[in-house]
């Protein structure tokens, strides 16, 4: 990878189990090397070693996972997405039957969920063993993970720094190599921003293509701008992952089938000769850092070099930020509408504030909205004729001061509110499409630094593909680190 820093500077010293990527550990699964009890011991002694330090993964099922172990049913052992007994990581805005769910805020704080997410069944069934939730700001509203519930997560990159949100929790643990595979979600780049701050990679899906559980008189089952997705330390892996999550789900109305091709097949067939379309900064719409611009142009120049194609090009935009922005405020409405009065009066001033906000919203306005992220989908799939994926930063800053709510300026440039830094993480909500962020260098600090590629409707498996390609250009992945623990 372009500045990669001197890997002593960033040891491991975690069990060996644990700095293995998980395609590798469920092979040896696969073959009987190792067994599910053995992973559990390993990850969560890791986990017992770092949390002190980061603040990743603060509510553990022990009790369930050696159950879950020594129950494993092998039935779906000839699958794709078999997992065969990896211990997997799952974001505290999602239930998991019998364990702490709280949603990060305090008036669910001792929710106990009584079923799971269809897909954590599904990761379940497929050989997934849950050890716990990760960390995420109150509701997953917000760029920081930090909530009244369990306090803050830190970067395992340098502890006095911010991991993102709202996968904040999910990347941390990744980075410092508590679990293999961690799930997360994804609205305003909750999946996105976390991996680029902490240097692993992360998929937003297709709305529909890893399915939510619906409560019936309180869900918005229409509603595709927040996904789940996989988060890991190499694109094989998310891979994997995505294999394993996902898969057609009668019960969710947006929900398909994926592809017949396996997602690692595609990435196992990824070849040099990608097309990728590239902007700097989406048409001027946010901001970027130089040494982001920089270690992103680095890699592309690798990328190049290994055969790729690159050109500058961008589709118009043109309303992007307002239209993501009604959306999301008409979303919020929406999933907030029916929440009891006993949580809503807990929720911090920001959430509160873009509630209000969608609830003022008009119909004309709505509409609209509607309209407009049509026209924009459709400028953005007329340029993937030509080009396999468009690729521009995930996030236009390094990440600030743990304490810090969120970016108020960008490379000199002041931002009004707390959604603003965020907005490269806009078009592919809005749109609908596939984005997958990956590690593509680091800083001089040494820190790293993530490309985000967004693929074509449903695309996954070409995303996966080209992020492959990119992530084989720039010599990554990243192994696990032990946190480099400073204080603010």
């Amino acid at each position: 990878m372009s500045e990669k820093p001197d890997r002593e500077a960033f040891p491991f010293t975690g069990p060996e189990l644990c700095a293995k990527p998980a395609w590798e550990v469920v092979d040896l699964l696969k073959r009987g090397e190792v067994s599910p009890a053995e992973l559990l011991d390993a990850a969560f002694a890791r986990t017992k070693a770092v949390e002190p330090a980061i603040n990743a993964t603060p509510t553990l099922c022990p009790e369930r996972a050696h159950a879950h172990a020594a129950a494993l049913d092998e039935t779906h052992s000839g699958h794709p997405g078999w997992l065969g007994g990896l211990p997997i990581g799952i974001k505290d805005l999602d239930q998991v039957a019998g364990v702490r769910t709280t949603y990060g805020t305090k008036g669910l704080a001792d929710n106990v969920a009584q079923v799971s997410e269809h897909f954590v069944d599904r990761l379940e069934e497929r050989g997934g063993i849950v050890i716990g939730k990760t960390n995420t700001p109150e509701m997953g509203a917000g760029g920081n993970t930090f909530n009244e519930v369990f306090g803050r997560t830190r970067n395992p990159w340098d502890t006095s720094l911010n991991a993102a949100g709202s996968s904040g929790g999910a990347a941390a643990a990744l980075a410092a190599g508590e679990h293999w595979l961690s799930q997360g979600s994804d609205h305003g780049g909750s999946l996105r921003t976390p991996a680029a701050f902490c240097g692993v990679v992360g998929l937003r899906t297709s709305p529909g293509l890893v399915p939510f559980r619906l409560n019936q008189g309180a869900s918005a089952g229409w509603s595709g701008e927040g996904v789940a997705g996989p988060m890991a330390r190499s694109v094989r892996d998310c891979a994997l992952f995505l294999d394993a999550m996902c898969g057609f789900e009668p019960r969710a109305p947006l929900s398909f089938p994926p592809p017949a091709t396996p997602y690692q097949e595609s990435v196992r067939r990824a070849g040099e000769r990608v097309r990728i379309a590239f902007s700097p900064d989406l048409n001027g719409l946010s901001p970027v850092e130089p040494v982001i611009a920089a270690a992103i142009e680095a890699a592309l120049a690798e990328v190049e070099k290994a055969g790729g194609t690159v050109e500058t090009a961008c589709p118009d935009l043109t309303g992007l930020e307002r239209t993501y922005r009604v959306l999301r405020g008409f979303g919020q409405a929406m999933g907030y509408a029916r929440v009891p009065e006993r949580i809503t009066r807990h929720f911090k001033p920001t959430i509160q504030e873009n509630w209000a906000f969608g609830r003022s919203l008009t119909a004309e306005e709505v509409i609209n909205a509607n309209i407009d992220r049509t026209t924009l989908f459709l400028r953005v799939t007329s340029l993937l004729e030509d080009f396999d994926v468009l690729a521009f930063p995930a996030v236009g800053n390094m990440p600030r001061k743990a304490e810090i709510e969120w970016v108020d300026e960008v490379n000199g440039v002041k931002l009004d509110d707390y959604m603003s830094w965020l907005r490269f993480a806009f078009l592919a909500t809005t749109c609908g499409l596939p984005a997958i962020s990956l590690p593509i260098g680091f800083s001089p600090e040494g820190l790293p630094i993530g490309l985000q590629l967004l693929g074509p409707h449903r695309g996954e498996a070409k995303v996966l593909a080209v992020a492959q390609a990119v992530e084989n250009a720039v010599g990554g992945p990243i192994g696990p680190i032990d946190p480099v623990v400073r204080h603010a």
